[in-house]
């Protein structure tokens, strides 16, 4: 694919990266979600394991099971998991809500005590590693989109040092594509030219 396509559904003749017309489900996480920026420790760490348990599987697998993850682990709060026992980690692999690959559920349930280990948020940690200004020129075709950088390769680095797990350069490119770290719209994408014109110009 070249460029931004349109349909099919509603708002259809609206010009949108290629990934997200296949299913209404992609279009709205593309349309509402995907490349704006969020912040908040809980939210971030949901977004860093969702991204973990995708490895190796489609991205709609997980956007489907979004929120039966979301009951199986507490909202995703960091403390609430980080207290999680064998007998949770039983009880997840029986869930069939989510994706119950042990090495994945073990490997949340890990990152959230890593998160608490932190002598900072967890947000300020991510958000470090954010270009100060995302000085690339806005890619016209998914294949100008890179699979990683030097920033997500900074990010899981230290991650790793820091006792995180499943975050390697890949799945931490992606969790900056989606949380608004990059913007990896297409430039004729109406998401990126309607939050470029969007912004407000000091007067």
């Amino acid at each position: 694919m070249t460029g931004p396509v349109t349909g099919p559904g509603p708002d259809a003749s609206l010009p949108r990266c290629p990934w997200a017309t296949s299913t209404p489900d992609y279009m709205a996480y593309h349309d509402e979600e995907w490349g704006r920026e969020l912040r908040g420790d809980a939210a971030l760490f949901e977004r860093v394991s969702l991204e973990a348990f995708q490895s190796g599987l489609s991205w709609i697998t997980i956007l489907r099971k979004r929120e039966a993850f979301r009951s199986a682990f507490a909202g995703f709060d960091p403390e609430t998991v980080a207290g999680f026992a064998d007998a949770d980690v039983q009880r997840l692999l029986a869930d069939a809500g989510i994706v119950r690959n042990r090495a994945k559920i073990e490997a949340t349930v890990n990152n959230a005590r890593a998160v608490l280990g932190l002598d900072g948020s967890f947000t300020e940690l991510l958000w470090s590693f954010a270009p100060a200004a995302d000085g690339r020129r806005a890619p016209r075709t998914p294949a100008d989109v890179p699979a990683t950088t030097a920033e997500s390769k900074a990010m899981a680095k230290e991650l790793k040092r820091r006792g995180f797990r499943f975050v390697g350069p890949t799945t931490a490119y992606a969790l900056m594509q989606a949380t608004g770290m990059v913007d990896d719209h297409l430039a004729d994408c109406w998401v990126r030219k309607y939050r470029t014109q969007s912004v407000p110009t000091d007067t």
